[in-house]
């Protein structure tokens, strides 16, 4: 729970740096520091065992001026979208909520995929 809470007041700075189809992307915080590395179009492994202990493959393209990115493991669905608007970046992030079997008398939250709201990351340089 600490952890978590730490994590809430970071402000990390994010660098994207592409030549042609290859993108750096890296996250920089002074908690923690995320470095992914990929050719858009083409699926990898995408190692995220330093964020939330998991490995999953991974594939990031281009829909219209927005970088997307599509998960592939033991969640299904996971994914998130990079865009600028003027000198703002933004991301909004997607994972489809696990569902389980329901006792008589429980309710169900939502289920299904969706993309969480947009937020504005630190201004780009």
């Amino acid at each position: 729970m600490a952890l978590r809470k730490i994590a809430l007041l970071l402000k990390p700075d994010k660098e994207i740096d592409h030549q042609g189809n290859h993108v750096i992307v890296k996250t920089l915080s002074t908690f923690r520091n995320y470095i992914l590395e990929f050719d858009v179009g083409v699926e990898f492994e995408e190692d995220l065992r330093i964020v939330d202990g998991r490995k999953c493959q991974t594939i990031v393209t281009w829909e219209e001026e927005q970088l997307v990115c599509v998960q592939k493991g033991e969640v299904p669905n996971r994914g998130w979208r990079h865009w600028l608007e003027g000198e703002k970046l933004y991301l909004e992030g997607k994972q489809e909520r696990k569902t389980k079997a329901l006792g008589r008398g429980e309710r169900g939250g939502n289920r299904g995929a969706s993309w969480a709201p947009g937020y504005k990351s630190d201004e780009c340089p």
